[in-house]
This record gives C-alpha cells, sequence and structure tokens, in this order.
C-alpha cells in the first residue's frame, strides 16, 4: 500500500516508516501536527520554537517526499480511552490534516504511527483511519521495548535526546547524547527503577537526525540551549532547545539540497493544510450507512434459541428447503433483524452482545455477509466496544437451514471490557472492523477466532495446518497477555476449527501438534484443572486457512483490577445470595447411562464458579445405548434414546459441580450433515428429550424457545478423527 507517516521528528515515527519498507509498502508522504502556540510546555513542542519548527521540513528534503502539515486548532475535549468524534477536538485537526493528503493523493491507503504502548493514541489514530478509509499501521505495537531500542540503534537511526523527565536522567548529563550512547544507561535505569527503554512513559523523546530513509542528507545541529523545566532533587525535566542547524549532503546524492531551499516555507515539498474541518463523501457514507429491514424479504420461519438469564445466547436460523431461500443477503438480514428484536424485547441492544458466532453456508459470499453484519453491529451502536467474532462455513442448506445462522452471547448488563485492535501491527492479526480481538466479561475472556496468520502481512503462513495452528495459538498467546493471561494457564475451554479439506493424517498431524505445542505445556496451578477440547470439521473457514482456534479464558478479577493503558476496566459486582439447588435428572435415566458418563464426558470446573462440559457419542457410546442403531442412518427410537443420553450427561455434570441451568449460558449440539437426518427432526428430539428432563428438574426452562443450539456439521469430537454421532458444547458461569 502507499503509505503516509504521521512524523514528530522523533525515533519511533522514523522507525515506523522504515517497518512499512520492511513488509513491502511505500511512504509517499508525510504529515505532521503543529502544537499550539500556547501549548508549549504542555505538548513539547520545542521544535517549533524559533528555527525548530523547520527541522521536520527538513524530513521531507531529506527524504525526498512531500510534507503536509496543519496547525492544531482544537484542544483535548474527549478525555475517554475510546475517541468519540467531538467538535474542537484536536483529533479532528488530525482528520483534516489526512483528509487533505487523500485529497490531493486518492492512491494513498494506510497511515503509519510510531505507537508502541498507548492505547489513547493508537485508538486515536484508528478513529480517523476508520472515518477516512484507511488502514492505520502499527508495526511497533506491544512489541518488547529493549528489543526495539536495539533494532533502531543496529539499523542506522541517529537520534538524540531533546528531552528527559525521569529518575536515573539529568538534563546536564544526558541532553543530547545519541541513543546508541545512552543504550546501557537506559537499561540500567529499566532494572533500577522499572523506566520504558523506548521512552514510552515519558522519561525522555527524542529528535532524529539521521536514518536509512534520509537518502539525501543528514541533519546537523550547530547551535542549541538546555532549557531546566524543572529541578526536582529525584527526576529533573529538562529539554534540549535548538537553535540552529544544517543539513549536510549525503555522498552520492543527487539531489542538491542547500540550508535556503530547507528553510523555505513556501517549498514545493510543503503544504500548510488550513480551514475549516469538513467531513468527506467517504466518511458521509459509513456514517450513514442504512441497516437493512427484514421487511422487504417474505416472511419465513426464522427460529430462535435462549439459554440462561443474566448471560445467556440467542441463535437464530431459518427452517426452510434450500429452495425457499433468497440467498444470503436475505438470510442473513432476517436473522440479524430477529435477534435485534428479541435484544430489544428485553431492553437490550448490540451494546450487551459480547460475543457472536457467524456462521454462513458459502466462504465465497463471506464478503456479502460482513457488509450485511456492519450495517447492524457498528461502533456507534456498541459505545463499550465491539463484540468479538467468530466466523465459520457450515453445511446449512445441507441440513436445510437456510444460508446464514447466527449466535449471539448476551449480557443483561453493560459490563465488559474489550480488546479492538485495528492497526496493523506485529502483535497479533488486526480486527479491522466492528469486531474485537476479545471480550472479558467477569472473570471470562472470550477470544475472537484466531487463524495462523502473520500478523504484519496478515496472510497465512506457510507450512499448511501444523504451522497455522502453531502461529494462531502465538497470536493467542498474545490477546491474552494483553489481559494478563496465558492460554497456557489460563484456559476453561478450546474450541478447534478444522477445514473438511484436510485429509486424515493432516488432522491427525493437528492433534499432535496441539499435544505437543500446547497440551504438554499446559500449567494448571492456576485454575486447577485442564481445559476442554473439542475439534469441529467445517467445510471451509476464512481465508481457505486450515485451522481456526478459538480459546476462552478464566481471568481472575484480581490479575485486571489493576487500571492501567490497556483500556477502561469495569469491575463486575461480587455475587451473592444464597446457593441455589443442583440441577436433577429423572433416576431412570440415572440406572441406564451413569455407568457411561466417564468414558463419554469431559469437565472442567474453575474455581467453582465456571464449567465447561464437552460430552462425545461416538459410535461406540452409540452402540451401547442402542445396540441395533444403524449409525448413518438412525430410526425417531434411536436418535431418541440418544438425545436422552446427551441431556441426561449434561444434567449429571451439572449437578456434579454444583450448578444448575439457569448458569447455563452457552449449549450446543454438533450432528454431522452425514448422518442424513433433517435438522428439524433432531431438534424435536432433543426437545423433547429436553421436555422429559425438564418434568424431573424444575430448574429447566420447557415452555418457550429451546435452551439448546442445533449446530449442523461435516463432522466433530474431542479427537481430530471427528466422526462423533453428536458432540455437546456446554459452558455454564454463576453470575
Amino acid at each position: 500500500m502507499e503509505v503516509v507517516a504521521l512524523v514528530s521528528g522523533g525515533k519511533d515515527s522514523c522507525f515506523s516508516m522504515m517497518r512499512c519498507l520492511d513488509y513491502g509498502h511505500k511512504v509517499v508522504a508525510l504529515a505532521n501536527l503543529i502544537p499550539l502556540d500556547d501549548a508549549v510546555d504542555e505538548l513539547d513542542s520545542y521544535m517549533y520554537q524559533t528555527v525548530g519548527h523547520q527541522i521536520v521540513v527538513c524530513y521531507a528534503k531529506c527524504m525526498g517526499l512531500p510534507l503536509f502539515r496543519r496547525r492544531i486548532s482544537g484542544s483535548t475535549r474527549d478525555h475517554a480511552l475510546k475517541y468519540s468524534v467531538t467538535a474542537g477536538d484536536e483529533v479532528e485537526d488530525m482528520f483534516a490534516l489526512l483528509s487533505e493528503v487523500k485529497r490531493r493523493i486518492p492512491s494513498i491507503g494506510a497511515v503509519s504511527s510510531g505507537a508502541i504502548a498507548s492505547d489513547y493514541q493508537r485508538l486515536r489514530v484508528e478513529s480517523v483511519c476508520s472515518r477516512l478509509g484507511l488502514v492505520s499501521l502499527a508495526y511497533m505495537w506491544r512489541q518488547d521495548q529493549t528489543l526495539l531500542l536495539e533494532e533502531m540503534i543496529r539499523r542506522g537511526i541517529v537520534a538524540i535526546t531533546v528531552k528527559v523527565a525521569a529518575m536515573g536522567l539529568k538534563p546536564s548529563v544526558h541532553l543530547g547524547k545519541e541513543l546508541a550512547e545512552l543504550k546501557s544507561h537506559l537499561l540500567q535505569m529499566n532494572e533500577s527503577f522499572g523506566i520504558n527503554v523506548c521512552g514510552e512513559g515519558g522519561e525522555y523523546e527524542t529528535l532524529t537526525l539521521d536514518c536509512p530513509l534520509f537518502r539525501n542528507a543528514r541533519i546537523v545541529l550547530d547551535d542549541f540551549e538546555v532549557i531546566l523545566h524543572s529541578a526536582d532533587s529525584i527526576a529533573s525535566v529538562g529539554i534540549l532547545h535548538p537553535l540552529a542547524f544544517h543539513v549536510e549532503p549525503k555522498p552520492g546524492s543527487s539531489s542538491s539540497i542547500g540550508d535556503g531551499a530547507i528553510a523555505e516555507e513556501n517549498s514545493s515539498c510543503l503544504y500548510e493544510v488550513n480551514g475549516a474541518i469538513a467531513h468527506t463523501d467517504g466518511e458521509t457514507k459509513q456514517t450513514l450507512n442504512p441497516t437493512p429491514t427484514s421487511d422487504a424479504y417474505p416472511d419465513t420461519n426464522v427460529c430462535i434459541s435462549k439459554t440462561g438469564k443474566t448471560l445467556f445466547s440467542i441463535g437464530c436460523w431459518i427452517e426452510e428447503p434450500s429452495s425457499a431461500s433468497q440467498g444470503m443477503k436475505a438470510d442473513l438480514v432476517k436473522v440479524l433483524s430477529r435477534i435485534e428484536n428479541q435484544l430489544k424485547d428485553g431492553g437490550l441492544s448490540w451494546a450487551n452482545v459480547l460475543y457472536v458466532h457467524l456462521y454462513i453456508s458459502s466462504m465465497k459470499e463471506f464478503g456479502l455477509a460482513n457488509e450485511v453484519y456492519v450495517s447492524f453491529i457498528t461502533e456507534k451502536k456498541c459505545h463499550l466496544g465491539v463484540p468479538s467474532r467468530s466466523t465459520i462455513e457450515l453445511p446449512l442448506v445441507q441440513a436445510g437451514l437456510g444460508n446464514a445462522y447466527v449466535e449471539v452471547l448476551v449480557s443483561n448488563d453493560l459490563v465488559k471490557r474489550v480488546l479492538h485492535v485495528q492497526s496493523i501491527s506485529c502483535w497479533a492479526p488486526s480486527c479491522i472492523g466492528p469486531y474485537s480481538q476479545a471480550t472479558l466479561y467477569g472473570e471470562i475472556l472470550y477470544m475472537a477466532g484466531q487463524l495462523g496468520l502473520d500478523p504484519p502481512t496478515m496472510k497465512l503462513c506457510p507450512g499448511g495446518a501444523t504451522a497455522q495452528l502453531d502461529l494462531a495459538l502465538r497470536n493467542s498467546e498474545a490477546v491474552a497477555n494483553a489481559f494478563k493471561s496465558s492460554i497456557f494457564s489460563s484456559a476453561i475451554h478450546f474450541l478447534v476449527y478444522c477445514s473438511a479439506h484436510l485429509t486424515s493424517t493432516e488432522k491427525e498431524a493437528v492433534e499432535q501438534k496441539l499435544q505437543n505445542s500446547y497440551i504438554a505445556h499446559l500449567d494448571s496451578a492456576r485454575s486447577g484443572s485442564y481445559p476442554t477440547i473439542l475439534y469441529v470439521l467445517a467445510p471451509d473457514l476464512p481465508k481457505g486457512a486450515c485451522v481456526e482456534i478459538k480459546p476462552t479464558l478464566y481471568v481472575p478479577t484480581d490479575d485486571y483490577n489493576d487500571n492501567d493503558d490497556d483500556g477502561d476496566i469495569t469491575r463486575e459486582p461480587e455475587a451473592g445470595g444464597s446457593k441455589p439447588s443442583s440441577s436433577k435428572v429423572p433416576s431412570e435415566w440415572s440406572a441406564q447411562y451413569s455407568g457411561l458418563h466417564d468414558s463419554c464426558c469431559l469437565a472442567n470446573t474453575v474455581a467453582g464458579k465456571i464449567c465447561s462440559a464437552v460430552v462425545s457419542v461416538t459410535n461406540d457410546i452409540a452402540s451401547k445405548i442402542c445396540p441395533s442403531t444403524e449409525h448413518l442412518h438412525p430410526s425417531k427410537e434411536h436418535l431418541k434414546a440418544i438425545t436422552r443420553f446427551c441431556a441426561f450427561q449434561l444434567a449429571k455434570t451439572l449437578t456434579d459441580n454444583s450448578f444448575t441451568w439457569d448458569d447455563v449460558t452457552m449449549l450446543r449440539f454438533y450432528y454431522s450433515v452425514e448422518r442424513a437426518v433433517a435438522a428439524d427432526v433432531v431438534s424435536r428430539a432433543f426437545s423433547e428429550a429436553f421436555a422429559e428432563l425438564g418434568a424431573a428438574d424444575g430448574s429447566l426452562r420447557i415452555d418457550g424457545a429451546p435452551v439448546f443450539n442445533l449446530i449442523p456439521v461435516s463432522g466433530s469430537g474431542r479427537s481430530a478423527s471427528m466422526d462423533d454421532v453428536v458432540t455437546c458444547e456446554l459452558l455454564a458461569s454463576k453470575a
């Protein structure tokens, strides 16, 4: 992509441009915001005093690029971490600046910034990029600062300190020093006082005098003065104020650069962006994107399911023959409209949605499905953050369930923490659009589906299924680390989607890789148990991936209650009240099915508050339940026995772990379409089994919508063979 780089004059913005080149982008312009004259100290605008403002013009000359700059007219008016468009805010000056760059250079597709750890800075750049249809590139985001500093020095960035403001940094000693000279001292101060070696905490700021990007010339500082801002005995603050400088052409440079040309304010490479802030056509189209309505399509049999009370799932699908379907767009509009109405009926909105499972009939129509999705779920509607999401292809049409099936996880209260990084970085895959990397509610972290994507390029890694799984695990760990957690010590449940394109050998290799790279390294000391693992075979995955993983993690309140710059942290009220009675099962079911419980059920209970379970009905188990079962063509009686068995095992799991049906937040039954049984037949069988169970257990709601979601798949199971007759997946949580 062609990139405009936001530059301040420091090392970070320069190194960010170098990273852009590393990943095949082309920097074609620079953009700079000039602080207000009366905000010199607050905004550290020492560069713009006397001749200082000319130094940034030097960068454009040294790089042979146009420079766009604008004097800030606004101030900080929106102090929230997540920025909302606010008239008079300085972010609107950035919007005006980049709007002009895009107008003059329409081929611009991305914006580069030097963000390393500040969510405040990153979110504001992402907000402007989203409004202008640009991609934010932040290749240093969440990178190890020691490694970054070493790489900057190794790759030839010559930058001097122009401000120091931290314990262990003295203006009289450390101002004007090059990074290479200060490296060992900064590392020592990091060890002694915990300072950020790249200055991300405001410990110091730099001015770049030379780097590999300066192909025409370097900057030489001739004179400066040191201004002591604060003579604090512990951490004095000092600023180096440039008074005079010149540029020195590099050997072999074909450009003739003189001091006069650089200092010339009306230089041909300099564009002053002045005037009022105006909205662009692109921003207007995005803002006014209308939500489709199901009224445009004839009535169809749109079905709904619902679990739990305070935290619950809503599933929505269409029961109709494939010949009656009007296509992906119509089906998804109807499904999302029904969910939206269901939320409204309960006094809720999309802001209450924590997670979305988007199932579609063909991954070839992913783009169309996404267009419909973003017309319903927007950042404006979800002021605390957009839901996390997983998208896979399922054999919906083959099962008679239309072209779209959506399941959402909903909370009655607006208490959540969302991590939504839209910038492309080296940290983890970006989420450009209204879906986030992870959502924390209570003490459960719901992570978006992760592919084996190389974060800086957003391309699938080479090497097939095992390589993709390995990278997906690393990506998941990066997201978990942002919540001070780890998939190796905190996982409750692991859902592994495998593409149906994989051979049997490749599927076995995936399971072995998960065993060697993940399960063998699990640390159960924290949660007290190991996560449940479920494999699901899907016809296709996003980007044609071989594997997609979706971890669910336990993050104790104490681990994230310390507020930091990672985002707004909202605490969930402590649960109280008397302990509810456990789930009950019919006595005749216990006598018939209890002997098979340990062989088919895997449960994981965490801190007595969270329970995940996977019940695997293999062909062998099915034969024991119904000795004469024809597995590919089960009769009504056989299906009845299998569904009763599943209901019993789930009820027993809840009972054994002191949970009730009201605690269930998610319940799915996966069945293979290869079994040649229609979805409505399977659904009725499960409904009848739960009705029978409900007669014995008053905590199980049996009136109204079903409490489960029936998911047609190409295969599922606790192993990568994925040849279960039925697989049950349950998650329960005590609010």
